[in-house]
């Protein structure tokens, strides 16, 4: 079934044109035909970026934004966007959540629809650049009155790399010409153990029907959002795990790092640090467990509020129906008595 906005685009081509004009329009997307092509923009390469941060740039992460630059990143002659983000989590929170890609609806930015097909996992050699796995994402994103469905193979290589790219599955008929991109995960250099640095960046090819703002906001303003969602749902989730006591830097299924050595106990040195991050885990699950009492104190002012409004309310009515029996009442005997009078 053709998009609507292909549809529409088709009756404004016709109704511009002699009826005998030929209309083309593009297929849509399609789970069971392969792609037109098998790759026009040139894919990326994982691994560090290498990319030298100036003192503008630095300040400007710093204050929590984003930093977008033009670069040749493993582009060769042409230059592609880049975006890094520091991140206030661990690299396996953050890493948690860009591998989530069943929940990416609930996350990201004009994302309606996200569900893996597919899952092949590798054993990470020389041979094969240290991969780790292959991920088959089936995505849908756009705007209420344009949808774009695509097909995505991400290739993770995050133990060596520490990076993610990708290409579309050119097995199957996206609505994007072609599409890549990349992810590089690397903890922070000021807080290694509880802050990220990330960088992104993406390729993307659309097919001339494609809206100017549409193609504007996916090689763009994608790249920011791309970065900024990260940072969201990553920071949300860290709090959580700092609230609930959990600030040591943990295993995970998506890191697949090990807990490390952490030294004989005779290393004095490391006490204090390990004291010092105690007391920090100390105040913070206090002051979490303070603001949660507070949150139930004003719920239940609240409630209570609620309760005497709602009494003064109903003695405030059933007053008014007392003093209007009692006018009615006043009315009906003082009437009757000028009655009997007159008579």
């Amino acid at each position: 079934m053709l998009p609507l906005f292909q549809f529409l685009l088709g009756i404004a081509i016709f109704s511009n044109n002699s009826l005998t004009s030929n209309v083309a329009l593009v297929e849509a997307s399609n789970f069971n035909k392969a792609h037109a092509h098998t790759g026009k923009v040139e894919p990326f390469q994982p691994g560090d970026p290498k990319i030298k941060l100036d003192g503008k740039a630095t300040s400007i992460l710093k204050a929590g934004k984003p930093y977008q630059f033009k670069t040749q990143v493993q582009t060769g002659d042409s230059g592609r966007g880049l975006v890094i983000q520091d991140v206030d989590a661990p690299t396996h929170i953050v890493w948690d959540r860009i591998l989530d890609f069943d929940n990416y609806g609930s996350m990201v930015p004009k994302c309606f629809e996200s569900k893996n097909y597919k899952v092949i996992p590798h054993k990470p050699t020389k041979a094969n650049n240290f991969l780790e796995k292959e991920i088959f994402t089936r995505m849908k994103v756009g705007f209420p009155m344009l949808k774009l469905e695509y097909f995505v193979r991400h290739f993770v290589y995050i133990q060596h790399h520490k990076a993610l790219t990708w290409t579309l599955d050119y097995t199957k008929e996206s609505d994007f010409d072609d599409s890549c991109g990349y992810w590089y995960i690397a903890p922070h250099p000021d807080n290694p153990e509880e802050k990220t640095r990330l960088y992104y960046s993406v390729g993307v090819s659309m097919f001339d029907w494609v809206p100017k703002f549409v193609v504007d906001f996916m090689s763009s303003k994608a790249l920011t959002d791309a970065t900024a969602w990260v940072k969201k749902f990553s920071e949300i989730e860290w709090a959580k795990e700092v609230a609930k006591g959990g600030t040591s830097r943990s295993s995970s299924s998506a890191t697949g790092s090990q807990i490390k050595n952490k030294g004989p106990l005779f290393a004095l040195p490391f006490l204090g640090n390990r004291k010092k991050k105690e007391e920090e885990e100390r105040l913070a699950r206090e002051a979490a467990e303070k603001e949660a009492l507070e949150a139930q104190a004003a719920l239940e002012e609240k409630k209570k509020l609620f309760v005497v409004r709602a009494g003064f309310r109903r003695y405030l009515l059933v007053s008014l129906v007392v003093v209007l029996a009692i006018y009615n009442i006043n009315t009906f005997v003082v009437g009757g008595y000028f009655k009997e009078k007159s008579a």
